[in-house]
């Protein structure tokens, strides 16, 4: 052997178990992957709930908007005073003042009735750089407004994750739900909505057996989790996180939690999250996906 070329023992030794230590090893295809989806999720976020500027819930009758701190609903800018909703029943309409030059549909109105977001093609009204509409969140019927020009979403520094590791891609067993089965989901306002479950994910990670519901999902499309684990308690979302999955395939369905993903209310006050429901509640840590920056939360708070 020739001990000028070789390569010291105490090296070789620390490759060896900086090697045996290292996550499976992600390959370019997976990343590209991963990438495309998380600049999608960065997307979804500045076009659709960063630009979030106010949820209103609305009170039976009449009540008037505006910049004006008089109005009943206070928008953050625009017009001093805008116009009036008024709430009859679960039926929403729009007077607006003629000054305020609002649109629907690229059309000046004065007056509207405002479909809702339960509705299929809810209707949105125009305001400048402002754009409304109605929202149902079980009993509650509001206001949600944006603000196209929000600071917001133009100084996004983009979400945080733990570093990709594939030991937690993993490949579970698909039980489908017999009959219209319903799990109790959760939110945010402290509502519960019994929400149809298409069945249970079964799977591992570090050999102790997991489980996971459908909430809403379809077998042969998309399913749908939301789930917490004990990461929840220093670096991921209190509430939990969203995870995508499916289809089915064979009996078995791949779980990516690389790619489990905040819910808007990390992001914005003026979302209407789902929390995790107790079937949901991991007793595990699951240190991959979307981290969760607690000095942001807690500055939203705070508004």
């Amino acid at each position: 052997m020739n001990t000028k070329s070789s390569m010291p023992l105490w090296i070789v030794l620390i490759a060896c178990a900086t090697f045996a230590a290292t996550p499976d090893t992600v390959d370019p295809a997976y990343q590209q992957s991963f990438d495309k989806w998380k600049a999608e999720l960065v997307e979804d976020l500045k076009q659709n709930w960063l630009p979030l500027a106010g949820l209103f819930w609305l009170k039976p009758g009449e009540n008037t908007f505006g910049s004006d701190a008089g109005n009943a609903i206070v928008f953050p800018r625009g017009p001093a005073h805008a116009g009036v909703f008024v709430l009859q029943g679960d039926e929403v309409t729009v007077k607006f003042m003629p000054d305020a030059h609002a649109t629907i549909d690229g059309r000046p109105v004065t007056a509207a009735s405002l479909q809702p977001d339960t509705s299929g093609k809810h209707t949105v009204a125009e305001l400048g750089s402002l754009r409304f509409h109605v929202i149902k969140r079980g009993q509650r019927i509001g206001i949600r407004l944006k603000d196209v020009d929000s600071e917001a979403a133009k100084n996004y520094r983009g979400p945080m994750f733990f570093p990709l590791n594939l030991n937690y891609r993993v490949t579970a067993t698909w039980v489908l739900s017999e009959g219209k089965k319903t799990v109790d989901v959760p939110n945010v306002l402290g509502d519960v909505t019994p929400t149809p479950s298409a069945g249970v994910a079964v799977f591992k990670i570090n050999d102790q057996e997991l489980r996971l519901t459908d909430l809403g999902g379809n077998s042969a499309n998309r399913l749908f989790f939301v789930f917490s684990d004990l990461t929840t308690k220093t670096d991921t979302y209190p509430g939990g996180r969203f995870l995508d999955a499916g289809p089915v395939v064979n009996g078995t369905v791949v779980l990516d939690f690389n790619r489990a993903y905040n819910p808007p209310c990390a992001v914005t006050p003026y979302a209407t999250c789902p929390l995790a429901p107790k079937e949901n509640r991991l007793s595990v840590a699951i240190p991959a996906g979307e981290k969760y920056d607690r000095t942001h939360g807690a500055s939203m708070r705070s508004r």
